[in-house]
């Protein structure tokens, strides 16, 4: 991004563009640099922030902004957005799993796409509150599959509630992977729904490692409801072309960045 020419202050509104910018390529800004960058105050960069807030462009943090994330569109229709991506980030997640695992797979169009690039004959053990990636898996060859029991989340696609969370207490995983509505590298997993945000808590204490599947929209964002902080997240895949600085931010925290092949058209 070019700095403003010396003694060139940069109107507002150019100021704001700039910043929806940086979300974008970033995932989150913070005020003193930016300040810096463009020869601005801190307060005017504050005022800036607290407009395009205000516009519902961005979420407020302490000491500056992150991208808004809008909630989740239904099951059926997200199984049909972006599958090429999906099954990139699939096919590299998939790279994770070792023979004679037990896998946590939650319920999202994502985790899907995970289920069906699994490979066949490796003694895997799916246990799922998914009914359709049960049923994706149930004829295919070298797969035990447990389906988790309880009433079935409309939008979300899969069981949630009291039943479900006390069949999953029962189960001790491998590898687990929650579907990812936000991921942010200073909080880190984050949900819209109460009741789906607490199973996907509950499937990453009962899994001996985690592996966050996220589409770029979803780095560097926020929810409703903090699932678990990045302490708690061992693997992150994200698409080929995710930013060099969101990746740093996550390696920084201590996970492993796996990015995904190259979305052929």
């Amino acid at each position: 991004m070019a700095r403003p020419a010396p003694g060139i202050e940069m109107l507002p509104q150019e100021r704001q563009q700039r910043i929806l910018q940086r979300l974008r390529s970033h995932g989150r800004v913070l005020a003193a640099e930016l300040a810096a960058e463009f020869g601005a105050s801190e307060d005017s960069i504050r005022r800036d922030l607290r407009e395009l807030a205000a516009k519902g462009l961005c979420k407020r943090v302490y000491g500056g902004a992150l991208p808004l994330l809008a909630p989740l569109a239904p099951l059926k229709q997200r199984h049909a957005e972006h599958a090429g991506r999906k099954l990139a980030l699939a096919r590299k997640a998939v790279e994770l799993v070792r023979e004679g695992q037990v896998l946590l797979i939650d319920a999202g169009s994502t985790n899907a796409a995970i289920a069906a690039a699994l490979p066949e004959r490796m003694r895997l053990t799916v246990v799922t509150n998914a009914p359709d990636i049960a049923l994706a898996l149930y004829d295919r060859e070298g797969f035990e599959i447990l389906l988790l029991g309880g009433r079935i989340h409309p939008h979300v696609g899969g069981a949630v509630g009291g039943q479900t969370l006390r069949e999953l207490q029962r189960i001790r995983a491998d590898l687990c992977f929650p579907g990812a509505c936000a991921i942010e590298a200073e909080t880190g997993l984050w949900g819209f729904d109460s009741e789906e945000s607490l199973f996907k808590r509950a499937m990453v204490e009962a899994s001996g490692e985690t592996v966050v599947v996220a589409t770029d929209d979803k780095l560097g964002t926020q929810a409703t409801h903090q699932i678990v902080s990045m302490t708690d997240v061992q693997h992150l895949v994200v698409e080929h072309d995710a930013g060099r600085a969101v990746r740093a931010a996550f390696v920084a925290k201590g996970a492993s960045v796996h990015r995904a092949g190259v979305v052929r058209a």
